[in-house]
C-alpha cells in the first residue's frame, strides 16, 4: 500500500508540476517569477494521493484539483476568485448586464454572503433587500462553508423558477425569510432627470459594457430639457463598481482634458499604469470617443456627488478624482474602500480566475484601498439621521483584506466603542422595533427610493448646489488610519 501510494504521489507531482511549469513560462514572459517550491509541491501531491486512495469513498480528482486551486486563490483577498465553467459565464454575462438572478452584488463576510447593494429594478430590489443584509441560507443550505461561487450558482438558476432566501439584517437585530423569483436581469445601469427648472440627477448603478453610452445618452437628453443647468447631482450611492474604462470615461466628462483619473501599482509592469482623461483611455477599440457630443458646459456645472458605504471601487475611482481636482463637493458617508484592481486571467476555454493585482490611487496619489474616500460634507440616510451607521461593513472589515499599502492600520478605538454604543441600543430598541415592524407591510419598510422626492442626501445635494443650508451627519463615524473624526 505504501509503494502503491508513493508512486500514485510522484505521478500526481509530475502532472502538478507539468499544469504549473506552463503557467510559470507564461508568467515570465510577463516579467519573471521565482523557481517553483518543489518540496512543497510534493507535500501537496502526497496529499492529493491519500485522499485518492485512502478516503472514505471515492473522490472526483478534478473536483480535488479545482477546490485546490479555489482554496489558494480565495485565502489570498476576499476580491480574488477561482471561475469554473458556470460561474465564468456567469461572471461575463454580469459585466455585459444580462444574466438570469435574484439580483444583488455580494460579498463575503463571515463565512455569509453579504449584500453590497441591490441591483436597481431586480426581484431583490423589488423584495426589499439592502446593502449589509447577510444571507445565511439559500432554500435549504446554510450559506456558513459554502464558497462565493457556490452561493451564487444556488441564487442562479431559470427564469421564472423560485428561490428562498433567509436574511439577518444587523442593523435591526432580526432575521427574515424572502422568497425571490429569479428574472433575467437585464441592468439599466444609467437613470436620470430633471429635479426642478435648472437642476438635474443622474444616477449609476453600475460600470459595465453599456454605461458610457447610456449615460452619455441620459446627458444629452437632460440638457434638450434643460439647456441651462444650474447644477448636477451624480448619484454614486449603492454602485458597487464594475469596468475601469467606464469610470475614467465617466470622470472625463467633468475634467479637463489630460489630467490624471486614476492610477494603479502591482508586480506586474503592466499592473502600473496612469489612466487619463482622454480618449484612449476609455475609448473601446475601433470606435470613436462616446463623450465627443456631450455640452462644453459639462466640464464647469456645479456639480454634487453623492456616496455612501455601498459606492466601491469604479464609483470609488469617480468620487477621488472629481475630489482631489475640487470638481465637486462629495456628500453622503464614507465609502466602501474597495481599492484594489482584479484581472480575469482564463485558465483554459471555459474556467479562469479573477487574480487582485494592482491598488488604485486617486491623482494626489491617495490609496482607496480600505479607506475609502471621506465625503466632504457628511450627510445622513434620513433627516433622523442613521444611528446604526456605525455597524455597516466596510472592506476593511473584511477578512483577509489587503491594507492600503500606505502605512500600518491602526485600529480605531473610538469606532469600536461607537460600535458597542449601536449594539447595545439594538438590544435596547430590537423588541420594540420588532412590534412596530410587524405592522408595516414589506412596501412601508422599504427605504425611500433613490432619487424620489422623499430621497433625503438628495434634497440636501440640491440645496448645497443653491448655496441653502445642509443638515449634516448627526451619527456618522468617519475611519481614517490614525485617527478617528466625528461630524
Amino acid at each position: 500500500m505504501g509503494q502503491k501510494l508513493k508512486i500514485a504521489g510522484w505521478i500526481s507531482v509530475g502532472v502538478v508540476a507539468g499544469a504549473l511549469t506552463t503557467v510559470q513560462l507564461q508568467a515570465v514572459a510577463r516579467g519573471g517569477l521565482a523557481p517553483l517550491p518543489l518540496e512543497e509541491l510534493q507535500q501537496f501531491a502526497a496529499v492529493f494521493g491519500m485522499v485518492k486512495t485512502d478516503y472514505v469513498e471515492p473522490v472526483d480528482e478534478k473536483k480535488l484539483i479545482t477546490d485546490a486551486i479555489s482554496g489558494m486563490v480565495s485565502s489570498l483577498d476576499p476580491h480574488s476568485v477561482y471561475f469554473d465553467k458556470k460561474s465564468f459565464k456567469e461572471f461575463r454575462e454580469g459585466t455585459s448586464g444580462r444574466f438570469v438572478g435574484v439580483g444583488i452584488e455580494i460579498s463575503q463576510e463571515d463565512g455569509l454572503v453579504k449584500v453590497i447593494s441591490p441591483i436597481e429594478g431586480s426581484p431583490a430590489d423589488r423584495a426589499g433587500l439592502k446593502p449589509n443584509d447577510l444571507i445565511t441560507r439559500i432554500d435549504d443550505t446554510a450559506v456558513k462553508g459554502l464558497s462565493l461561487n457556490d452561493a451564487v450558482k444556488k441564487m442562479r438558476g431559470e427564469p421564472q423558477t423560485k428561490v428562498r432566501l433567509t436574511i439577518f439584517r444587523k442593523d435591526e437585530n432580526r432575521t427574515f425569510p424572502v422568497t425571490i423569483t429569479r428574472e433575467e436581469i437585464r441592468t439599466q445601469s444609467v437613470r436620470g432627470k430633471v429635479v426642478e427648472p435648472g437642476y438635474a440627477w443622474i444616477r449609476l448603478s453600475q460600470f459595465q459594457e453599456r454605461t458610457v453610452d447610456d449615460f452619455v445618452a441620459k446627458l444629452e437628453q437632460i440638457y434638450k430639457q434643460e439647456p441651462h443647468l444650474k447644477g448636477l447631482v451624480l448619484d454614486l450611492r449603492n454602485d458597487p463598481g464594475g469596468l475601469l474604462d467606464a469610470a475614467v470615461a465617466v470622470s472625463s466628462t467633468f475634467l479637463p482634458e489630460n489630467v490624471t483619473v486614476v492610477s494603479t501599482n502591482g508586480q506586474l509592469a503592466e499592473s502600473k499604469s496612469t489612466y487619463k482623461a482622454a480618449p484612449e483611455f476609455y475609448q473601446r477599440r475601433g470606435g470613436s470617443d462616446p463623450l465627443k457630443g456631450l455640452p462644453a458646459a459639462l466640464k464647469s456645472v456645479p456639480l454634487v456627488v453623492l456616496v455612501n458605504e455601498g459606492s466601491a471601487s469604479a464609483s470609488e475611482i469617480v468620487a477621488g478624482a472629481l475630489q482631489d481636482y475640487k470638481r465637486g463637493t462629495i456628500m453622503g458617508t464614507q465609502t466602501f474602500g474597495k481599492g484594489s484592481v482584479q484581472t480575469v486571467r482564463p485558465l483554459g476555454p471555459d474556467t479562469g480566475i479573477k487574480l487582485t493585482t494592482a491598488r488604485y490611487y486617486t491623482p494626489s496619489g491617495r490609496s482607496i484601498q480600505a479607506r475609502g474616500i471621506v465625503p466632504d460634507v457628511l450627510v445622513d440616510d434620513t433627516a433622523d439621521g442613521s444611528p446604526f451607521a456605525v455597524l455597516r461593513t466596510r472592506e476593511a472589515d473584511l477578512d483577509k483584506h489587503l491594507d492600503s499599502g500606505q502605512g500600518a492600520e491602526v485600529k480605531d478605538p473610538g469606532r469600536e466603542k461607537a460600535r458597542e454604543a449601536a449594539l447595545k441600543r439594538l438590544e435596547d430598541d430590537a423588541l420594540k422595533r420588532l412590534e412596530e415592524d410587524a405592522k408595516k407591510t414589506p412596501e412601508q419598510l422599504r427605504p425611500p427610493e433613490l432619487g424620489s422626492d422623499k430621497d433625503f442626501q438628495l434634497a440636501q445635494a440640491i440645496n448645497k448646489l443653491k448655496g441653502h443650508p445642509v443638515l449634516v451627519s448627526k451619527t456618522a463615524v468617519v475611519e481614517t488610519k490614525n485617527e478617528k473624526k466625528e461630524n
